[in-house]
């Protein structure tokens, strides 16, 4: 397997509805996985993308954003990534991702100001 490879060597699934993408990222949980892999820019191990829950519940959350095709899984160096479809997105859905990430960046700034 290639060092950078999809895992199992599926393709991504295909960037879904308007509805369906903002079902997927409506959760605070996976708003915050979203926000985490925008603002990296690259993909980011699994155990970087969430505080405060356990595996298997993150396990479910990047399930239900891969299925709306907002990230997919990438096996990097042997360990699980996460990759945010940033160009997918901004091809399916204009606009759509700049502006939910704007908005949850400004509430995680002003959630961090005492």
């Amino acid at each position: 397997m290639p060092k950078d490879a999809p895992v199992a060597g599926l393709p991504p699934h295909p960037v879904g509805s308007v509805q369906q993408v903002l079902s997927a990222i409506h959760d605070p949980v996976r708003l915050e996985i979203v926000r985490r892999l925008y603002n990296a820019g690259t993909p980011l191990q699994c155990g970087a993308l969430y505080d405060g829950i356990n595996k298997s519940t993150a396990t479910h959350h990047f399930k239900i954003l891969r299925e709306a095709g907002v990230t997919e899984r990438l096996v990097i160096d042997g360990l699980i990534h996460q990759l945010l479809r940033r160009d997918a997105m901004d091809v399916a859905l204009p606009g759509l991702l700049d502006s939910i990430v704007g908005g949850a960046n400004r509430d995680a700034r002003v959630s961090e100001t005492p």
